[in-house]
């Protein structure tokens, strides 16, 4: 059974957690417009690397709070965990983090206000 370290709660079993798929998933806000297939991408594709990925987990039978993992998905070594908003520190998970092919996606852009939502407002 693998064992998690809670950023608020300290090392608990597994069981006591739900995993809640990829972490660092930029959603776009409203004023950007993407186009239907940037937006499905967005919405479903999702990555299933061999290696270090970086997850979202809730501790549902503890604080109910959420957080990201960093997780070798052959070894399931748990690389570390850290709060949600902030990114990784460990060299792996950083590495992880910036080899993403999200970080270069129209979605990602999308997430980040534009001039013309300043505008807007």
């Amino acid at each position: 059974m693998l064992q998690l370290n809670c950023p608020f709660c300290g090392l608990r079993d597994e069981a006591e957690f739900s995993c809640g798929g990829e972490a660092h998933i930029a959603r776009p806000l409203a004023h950007n417009e993407l186009n239907d297939k940037d937006f499905a991408d967005y919405l479903f594709l999702r990555d299933n690397p061999k290696g270090v990925f970086l997850e979202r987990w809730r501790h549902a039978a503890g604080c109910r709070r959420w957080f990201n993992v960093a997780r070798h998905t052959v070894s399931h070594e748990i690389i570390e965990t850290y709060a949600m908003g902030s990114l990784p520190k460990s060299k792996a998970a950083r590495q992880a983090y910036q080899d993403s092919w999200r970080r270069t996606t129209a979605a990602e852009a999308a997430s980040k206000p534009s001039k013309k939502g300043k505008e807007a407002r």
